[in-house]
């Protein structure tokens, strides 16, 4: 039994219904379909915009073959995998959760793995294959939990806030605000708005903070969508197409088209030979933890919003979740669409009423038809959605506040987490340096017998893989 406001309502049972109602237990949880449906389509609207932001970021990379990914092609496949696996946990979980292509780990893959390590985009996706199979493999043992308890609190929190501090810094790159490389210094403000591509960046940053602010359903997509528009009327009115980071900005021969789908099975496990073993489990931890933080954090919050946890605070069946969960990461490294996983923004249906998988299904079912509009990845700049990781940023730093800076034993390593993914372009680097200060301090503090077996080993493998990096 869970409560939601001043009902009680059953997460288990069919209660004697049939049809839709019985299937989803609609009625069990004090919703109907009507209100499901529309959580579903707010739902969508709320996550859209990573069908315009995914083929952005993934196209910034130039591979070690010269390869860039094509926009439209890499929007099918967002598309494709983020239906399938919101489908699936609709119908397999029965919760209001919707999936897609994760931010912060599609900028590890382009950054990291093909711009930092040299994989190729096949070699990279099959990076995200093996962590999204291993992943399931812990699923089903029961094993995921317990490594994810291995880890401190404040340190899973870190995580996330140093990816959110990653993103925010590829878009104010990508924005062209921020100049990395300067004689001057690491890093410069470019705040010239007579260029116009800034032009865009700030007036879509500022709308999508005033969107967001006044909590409008859909506002990062609308200010894309309105950002994209400024950009394409620039360029019919003042011929400034050059200008753009991708090329875009311009109109679509056809705004309807089959889907692209050239890049399903376009993976390769050859990176074991390009980045040797240390590196190897190196930066499939990286992913890896990411990846279970992330997740859990996500759906117990999302449970707890719709009310659905139990006495024990813990989600019923939460299993088939991070099951669905870990086959939508496979999935999206063998269609190269990037790791797949389950978004907060799912909240927003939930406030909406969303309680069943009606509501995922509905979301998921809106996701495929945007197969049909793969030309329009084309005509979005970068310029136009790098806003979007700087508000999104904004979202994961909320967290700040609730690790205890007060112990320097949790703190440095928390800062250090924190610092590393962005300064050092590298989600990897800021995950090792957090787990592996923080054993050597506690052990140090005389508490080594505070830290769980599993972060001394996961602590190993990190000092393997940076000291591995110092001799190379």
């Amino acid at each position: 039994m869970v409560r939601t406001g001043s009902d009680v309502v059953r997460v288990d049972g069919t209660g004697g219904r049939g049809g839709l109602d019985g299937f989803f237990r609609i009625s069990e949880r004090g919703s109907s379909a009507r209100r499901e449906i529309g959580a579903g389509v707010t739902t969508w609207l709320t996550m859209a915009y990573i069908l315009f932001l995914n083929p952005v970021i993934l196209r910034l990379v130039t591979d070690r073959a010269g390869v860039t990914l094509d926009a439209g092609q890499v929007l099918s496949v967002t598309a494709l995998v983020a239906g399938l696996a919101t489908l699936a946990m609709g119908v397999f979980a029965n919760y209001p959760f919707a999936l897609a292509a994760g931010l912060g780990l599609n900028g590890f893959v382009a950054f990291t793995l093909v711009g930092t390590l040299g994989l190729s985009w096949p070699e990279a996706m099959g990076v995200i294959v093996l962590e999204g199979v291993i992943i399931t493999v812990l699923v089903l043992t029961n094993v995921r939990e317990m490594i994810m308890n291995a880890i401190p609190v404040d340190l899973k929190r870190a995580i996330g806030i140093g990816i959110g501090m990653f993103i925010a810094l590829i878009g104010l790159v990508t924005g062209g605000i921020v100049v990395l490389g300067s004689d001057a210094a690491p890093v410069t403000l470019n705040a010239d708005l007579s260029n116009l591509k800034i032009l865009v960046f700030v007036v879509g940053l500022v709308l999508a903070a005033v969107l967001v602010t006044r909590r409008v359903k859909g506002g990062l997509m609308i200010a894309i969508l309105a950002s994209t528009v400024l950009a394409v009327v620039i360029n019919q009115g003042f011929g400034h197409s050059a200008i753009w980071t991708n090329g875009a900005a311009h109109m679509p021969d056809t705004w309807v088209s089959s889907p692209h789908l050239d890049l399903l099975g376009h993976f390769s496990f050859g990176f074991f030979s390009v980045l040797g073993a240390a590196t190897t489990i190196a930066v499939v931890l990286a992913v890896m933890l990411s990846d279970f933080f992330d997740t859990m954090g996500t759906v117990t919050a999302l449970g707890a919003e719709a009310g659905l946890l139990d006495e024990e605070s813990k989600l019923p069946g939460v299993k088939r979740v991070l099951l669905v969960d870990s086959l939508a990461a496979v999935a999206g490294g063998a269609a190269s669409s990037s790791s797949n996983t389950t978004y907060i923004e799912s909240a927003s249906g939930i406030a909406e009423g969303g309680r069943t998988g009606l509501t995922s299904v509905v979301a998921g079912g809106l996701f495929l038809v945007c197969l049909l509009f793969s030309s329009i990845a084309g005509v979005i700049p970068a310029e136009a959605t790098a806003p979007i990781l700087v508000v999104v940023g904004f979202f994961m730093m909320q967290g700040v506040g609730e690790i205890d800076w007060r112990d320097p034993a949790i703190g440095i390593p928390a800062f250090l987490t924190i610092a590393l993914m962005p300064f050092t372009y590298s989600i990897t680097n800021g995950v090792g340096a957090g787990i592996l200060s923080y054993a050597v301090i506690r052990l140090f503090q005389g508490r080594g017998r505070d830290v769980h077996a599993w972060t001394y080993v996961v602590a190993a493998v990190f000092a393997w893989y940076f000291f591995h990096g110092l001799l190379a």
